[in-house]
């Protein structure tokens, strides 16, 4: 059985946007055929057509399923060092997280998203992936800033990594400021040489990159009040994510999540690492923490490759690329959505390596099929709505 599609438009993403195009799947899903237009499609076809554009189905580079029962109780514009003591504290008196992260599944379902990155640091999220229609690969996120820690908590990593067998998943580091240099050796060592995924929180927080530059800011005391000695640790005299990047191994796609307060600098330097480097913005979530947004603009003149993600519900109010995008463009009005819809599907899709089945609208594909809706021609308004077609 066919099924045919059309919009206004319709963006393979793969290729230049289709005007009034249709879109032929199978009841699995499958792409058949893309037409420019009806005139190739034939005369007793029964062509489902809607005002909008249709998409591929969303990528999610960077979540937090385990934290969807933290929605709404964690305070906005508390900045990160502050956010992360809240969660901290919530997390010590929480007992059912089951239920919340299944209906944060299926919100992220209903919401067009067909594929997710997703941080765990237990294996308390494994049912609800093995239960769900959407794709995901997790990433067993380590925290250990005490060199005499690494190892340990390099091997609960891997234990973890066994548990979740069969879903596909790597060992990551957490952010520069969580972990420390032989941790990070050891991934790379035993995890990057083998080309696994890596993500990692990036320059979240000025303060970050105070901390490594002049042993100076806030986490100081933070880890004071943690009872950690930073006796250890050297100031670098350069940014956090100058100091890590060396550290990793030169075979693995690396995601770089959020870069609020990455400079031009920064960029450069990743460049001549020789690096695989993907940068993920989390926009609602960099608000709602920090009330600031990455220079989208200054990436995008480099012409580096950029993805979205929701983050948790613990700071955001919803788990849905669309309004990522939205406020992205609200920010950014010069961005062209032609442009952005890349970050929000094929990219991803490409960091994941499931680039073959989702991100673009092409023959052969399962991508999953979304229509945006309220818009201008090609571009979103605040009012733009997305709808699950397949």
């Amino acid at each position: 059985m066919r099924t045919y599609y059309s919009a206004d438009h319709i963006l393979p993403v793969g290729s230049l946007p289709l005007k009034d195009g249709v879109v032929v799947v199978d009841e699995e899903g499958e792409i058949l055929d893309v037409f420019e237009g009806k005139a190739a499609v034939p005369s007793d076809a029964n062509i489902q057509r809607y005002d909008g554009i249709i998409v591929p189905g969303f990528v999610n580079t960077h979540c937090h399923l385990e934290l969807a029962y933290l929605k709404d109780r964690i305070p906005t514009g508390l900045t990160l060092i502050p956010f992360i003591k809240e969660v901290i504290k919530a997390r010590k008196g929480t007992k059912d997280v089951h239920i919340p992260m299944t209906e944060a599944d299926a919100l992220m379902y209903e919401n067009g998203i067909v594929a997710v990155a997703d941080i765990s640091n237990t294996t308390q999220s494994r049912e609800a992936k093995l239960n769900s229609k959407i794709y995901y690969h997790t990433f067993i996120e380590l925290i250990c800033f005490e060199p005499e820690g690494a190892k340990d908590a390099f091997r609960l990593g891997n234990a973890l990594l066994e548990e979740f067998k069969p879903l596909k998943a790597s060992i990551t580091p957490h952010a520069p400021y969580s972990v420390c240099k032989e941790l990070f050796k050891f991934i790379s060592k035993f995890c990057g040489e083998a080309g696994e995924l890596l993500s990692i929180h990036n320059q979240e927080t000025e303060e970050e990159n105070k901390f490594y530059r002049y042993k100076t800011g806030e986490f100081l005391d933070f880890y004071k009040g943690m009872g950690v000695d930073l006796e250890f640790f050297k100031p670098q005299a350069r940014n956090s994510i100058q100091s890590f990047v060396p550290l990793l191994a030169a075979q693995q796609k690396i995601l770089l999540v959020h870069n609020t307060y990455t400079s031009i600098k920064d960029i450069y330097f990743t460049r001549r690492s020789g690096r695989d480097i993907t940068w993920c913005f989390c926009p609602n979530a960099n608000l709602y923490i920090e009330g600031r947004l990455p220079k989208a603009d200054m990436f995008l003149f480099e012409n580096v490759t950029i993805t979205l993600g929701t983050d948790s519900l613990a700071s955001n109010k919803s788990l849905c690329i669309l309004s990522e995008l939205k406020t992205i463009h609200q920010h950014f009005p010069n961005l062209n959505f032609t442009d952005t819809i890349a970050w929000a599907t094929l990219n991803g899709a490409k960091f994941l390596g499931i680039d073959n089945r989702f991100g673009s609208i092409e023959k052969g594909k399962r991508p999953g099929l979304n229509l945006i809706t309220n818009v201008e021609d090609l571009r979103l308004t605040r009012d733009s709505e997305v709808k699950k077609l397949i």
